[in-house]
C-alpha cells in the first residue's frame, strides 16, 4: 500500500507545535476574535479600523501565494487569556509566536500557508521498495518545509502603532530569553534576537525566539511583525526540518510579498 504524505502529515505537526513553540498541545480556540476598541486619543485624529468583513478580504488566500498551500489555521487561534508569558513584558513576544494579535484591536484574522514539496516517498508502492534508514531520511526531508502563520489585525486610533512598540520593546526586554505556558502547560525560550525585517509596510520589526525543546535540542521559531497604516500583520513561520538539521531559515518571504501586495 503507498504511503501517506509525509508532507502533510509535517505540516499538521508543525502547526500543533505553533502552540508555545513546539511543546505544548492545543487549547481553547479561537479566530477571527472582535474585541472591544481601545480608548481613543482626543488630541489625535482617530483611526477608524476596518470591519471584520474588510478584514477578511485583504488576507492572504487560495492562490493567493506561490508554492503554498493557504487555509484555515489547523486547530485555531489560542485564547489570549490562556497563552502567558511568565513575565508579562514578555507576553508580546508570546502572543506573536503563537499567532495572537499584540495590543488591543477591533478585529483580527488568521490564515495558514504551507509549502509544497514533492512527497519524498513518491513512488514507493511499499515499505519494502525503501531500504533501511531510507523511510527516515525520507521523512526528515518531507518536515524540511515552510508553515507560516499570518494574522491580521485592525485597530483603532494609534493602537496598531502601540502594539508593535510593544512587541519591539519586548524583543529588547526579552533579549535573555522568557518562559510561557498555555493552559498550564510550560515552555521555555533560552534567548531573543532581532532580526532584519522584510522591510515592507510602514515599520516593522522581526526577531527569533530559540526553543528549549527537550530531547530535540533547541529549535527557532521566527516571527514579524509589520504594521500598514492601522492594520498589522503578524507572521509566525516553523521549520521542523530545517530546525533539526540545524539548518538557516527565515520568515517566509513567498507569505510576507503576497500579504504585504494585498494590503498596498
Amino acid at each position: 500500500m503507498k504511503r501517506s504524505s509525509g508532507v502533510r502529515l509535517c505540516a499538521t505537526v508543525a502547526v500543533s507545535a505553533l502552540s508555545l513553540a513546539l511543546v505544548t498541545g492545543c487549547g481553547d480556540k479561537g479566530s477571527d476574535d472582535s474585541k472591544g476598541a481601545p480608548g481613543k486619543d482626543a488630541a489625535k485624529p482617530a483611526a477608524k479600523a476596518l470591519s471584520a468583513a474588510e478584514l477578511k478580504k485583504l488576507i492572504i488566500a487560495k492562490g493567493d501565494v506561490p508554492g503554498h498551500e493557504v487555509g484555515p489555521v489547523e486547530g485555531g487561534i489560542p485564547a489570549e487569556n490562556k497563552v502567558k508569558a511568565d513575565d508579562a513584558k514578555c507576553d508580546p513576544l508570546l502572543h506573536a509566536l503563537t499567532g495572537i494579535a499584540p495590543g488591543d484591536p477591533a478585529v483580527n484574522t488568521s490564515r495558514m500557508a504551507t509549502e509544497v514539496k514533492k512527497d519524498p516517498t513518491d513512488g514507493a508502492t511499499s515499505l519494502d521498495d525503501m531500504a533501511d534508514g531510507k523511510f527516515e531520511d525520507a521523512l526528515k526531508q518531507s518536515m524540511d518545509l515552510d508553515v507560516t502563520v499570518v494574522t491580521l489585525a485592525s485597530y483603532d486610533g494609534d493602537g496598531a502603532e502601540q502594539a508593535l512598540k510593544s512587541v519591539s520593546d519586548a524583543v529588547k526586554g526579552c533579549a535573555g530569553g522568557f518562559s510561557g505556558q498555555q493552559d498550564g502547560e510550560q515552555g521555555k525560550f533560552t534567548k531573543v534576537a532581532e532580526e532584519k525585517s522584510s522591510g515592507t509596510g510602514d515599520e516593522s520589526v522581526a526577531f527569533t525566539a530559540t526553543n528549549d525543546a527537550g530531547k530535540d535540542g533547541l529549535m527557532p521559531l521566527h516571527a514579524e511583525v509589520v504594521r500598514h497604516g492601522n492594520t498589522l500583520a503578524t507572521y509566525t513561520t516553523i521549520n521542523i526540518g530545517a530546525g533539526m538539521a540545524k539548518k538557516a531559515y527565515t520568515v517566509s518571504a513567498p507569505v510576507v510579498k503576497a500579504q504585504a501586495a494585498k494590503l498596498k
